[in-house]
């Protein structure tokens, strides 16, 4: 009696762990999200047109929602890249842990400052994925994409540094992030641009970030014009430039310079 006890004791804990593990997360999240990906699907992103992942966290980094535009449950590899599941949650998890309620910093901004030589090098490799909590081998048939998913209400860590990644934002105040894998990285980040978007949980005035507030090193304001302040900053300039060290390469099948599905798509282009 006194173990069943026990077990019955450890399995509300543990229910109750999970539960306030997700407490932060937003209502109805998961419909909203389905519905913000079909809207970033309709619109022009470039890249290949491949299904997506996207990951919602709330911002203790406990994952809420992950969700693909292609088929969910175990076969969910076979119509969406089954790599970027855990990519996506890495990509929120980074959005999620270098944004401010007063200063947003997307993925996309981190890629040159990690390379070799960059101020940020090194960063990449720390807060590394827990492959037990991505993967939860105790799960015989995983339901990927689903609200069964192996990572929903687990803090899986993980850094990543290529676009895709965006912190969330309600009333001034960081309310966690999201993370889109799938295709090109310039792709990935144009459609969380349009997800977050149509949640209309993107920064307001009162948040700066990369792309509009930031000095160079005698203390001269710099701006690269950016509206909200983590737009990616693609770099096709052969000179150096401030900027150059917030920036990403372009990508295949990327957007034509100059487009103006970019302004849409959260990306400014260093010519």
């Amino acid at each position: 009696m006194k173990i069943k006890s026990l077990v019955a004791l450890s399995f509300i804990l543990c229910t109750f762990e999970q539960s306030a593990m997700a407490a932060g997360c937003l209502s109805n999240i998961t419909s909203k999200l389905s519905s913000a990906a079909t809207f970033a699907a309709s619109q022009k992103t470039g890249g290949y047109g491949l299904n997506m992942w996207v990951t919602y966290v709330d911002e203790t980094g406990a994952v809420c929602s992950v969700i693909t535009t292609g088929n969910s449950g175990a076969n969910a590899g076979n119509t969406a890249w089954l790599g970027s599941r855990v990519i996506s949650a890495q990509k929120a998890n980074t959005a999620n842990d270098f944004s401010l309620d007063a200063y947003a910093i997307s993925t996309a901004n981190l890629y040159s400052a990690v390379q070799p030589g960059g101020s940020l090098f090194g960063l990449q490799l720390s807060n590394p994925v827990d492959p037990s909590l991505a993967y939860s081998s105790s799960v015989k048939t995983p339901q990927y994409g689903t609200a069964k998913d192996p990572i929903v209400g687990k803090r899986i860590g993980g850094v990543n540094v290529f676009g895709g990644g965006l912190a969330l934002y309600s009333n001034g105040k960081k309310i966690g992030a999201i993370g889109v894998s799938g295709d090109t990285s310039c792709r990935d980040h144009a459609f969380a641009w349009n997800v977050r978007n149509n949640l209309d949980l993107q920064p307001k005035n009162s948040t700066a970030g990369i792309t509009t507030s930031n000095m160079d090193f005698d203390g001269n304001v710099q701006t690269a014009k950016g509206t909200v302040g983590d737009e990616m900053i693609i770099n096709t300039s052969s000179t150096a430039s401030y900027w150059a060290a917030w920036s990403q390469p372009a990508c295949p099948n990327s957007l034509k310079l100059g487009d103006t599905a970019n302004v849409n798509n959260g990306t400014i282009i260093l010519k």
